[in-house]
């Protein structure tokens, strides 16, 4: 282990820490992320910032030149502009300034760690961190366990726990489920848990796809994960989630459309309460029934129905 170790600042509009992390664990040498100064215990904030993101980075890195200043700032800069074509705006956004340091090591692998706790989704929805032992508080109480910094989808995230939400309420049991852009695989171990007889989960990232598998057997589920996008399944499901960026679930609704039987449900979820048009109009264009708009802070799930043809 090094004696050293770097830590990179960002400061960041705390709404889209997670989109943000995926883009650091995707193309940096990151071995950890916490939202500075940022604590929730179950869904109640309890401590914050103005909102900095630490990104822990590892100077072994095989490719040194990832872990200069200037390479970082470029990354970040193109990162950005591709969000903001996407539609987000600066305010959305956050400045994205940053600080560099190296800092004497001081076992920030478990520092960072003291940042999650267990977070209760709702009264049957528990995730825990692997670290932490936890007795359920219920009999019919569902448990996933997850490292969280691993992969995109943490459980913590509002966009997320809508989605879980979602899958209580509506999915019903022994469907065939798909989880399009499934990062950490939670919502697709979540839903086997649930009940359904059939799980698979794809995304566009390859490094996420062997932290999916990994999550699903730590929980004992069974469930197929693949490097992948909603364009190139050909099978068809009871039951879909996509938590993606607004203009993402736009672009590729006939996509998730095509993939639904008749009367399957839909959660389309990581939607900001003002990029909620955009995904109407792409649901309307389709000809999909909303069945219900569910909020929780500032995001929105919007949870449709495929209508017989």
């Amino acid at each position: 282990m090094s004696e050293s170790y770097i830590e990179l600042q960002i400061k960041i509009n705390p709404e889209i820490e997670d989109i943000i992390s995926e883009i650091c664990f995707e193309n940096l040498p990151c071995e950890g992320i916490v939202l500075a100064e940022e604590a929730y215990k179950d869904l109640e904030l309890i401590s914050t910032t103005e909102g900095t993101l630490k990104v822990f980075l590892n100077p072994d890195n095989e490719n040194p030149e990832h872990l200069s200043l200037e390479y970082i700032k470029v990354l970040l800069s193109d990162q950005r502009d591709i969000l903001k074509a996407r539609g987000l705006t600066d305010e959305e956004l956050g400045s994205w300034e940053i600080a560099f340091a190296i800092k004497a090591n001081e076992d920030w692998s478990k520092k960072w760690k003291e940042k999650w706790d267990v977070t209760h989704v709702s009264d049957r929805i528990t995730v825990v961190p692997d670290w932490i032992e936890y007795t359920p508080h219920r009999e019919d109480e569902v448990i996933i366990r997850l490292e969280p910094g691993c992969a995109f989808g943490t459980g913590t995230h509002q966009t997320t726990q809508l989605c879980m939400k979602a899958i209580e309420k509506y999915m019903p049991s022994d469907s065939k489920m798909a989880d399009i852009g499934t990062g950490s695989g939670i919502l697709a171990i979540f839903a086997y848990k649930f009940g359904a007889k059939e799980v698979y989960g794809c995304d566009n990232d390859p490094t996420v796809i062997d932290v999916a598998k990994e999550n699903a057997l730590k929980n004992n589920s069974i469930c197929s994960f693949e490097l992948g996008t909603a364009d190139k399944i050909t099978e068809k499901f009871d039951f879909i989630c996509a938590n993606i960026l607004h203009n993402v679930l736009a672009e590729i609704m006939g996509d998730l459309k095509n993939l639904m039987n008749d009367n399957a449900i839909m959660v389309l979820s990581g939607i900001l309460d003002e990029k909620k048009p955009v995904v109407y109009q792409a649901i309307k264009k389709h000809n999909l029934e909303l069945i219900e708009e569910a909020h929780q802070d500032q995001w929105v799930a919007l949870i449709v129905r495929k209508l017989e043809a």
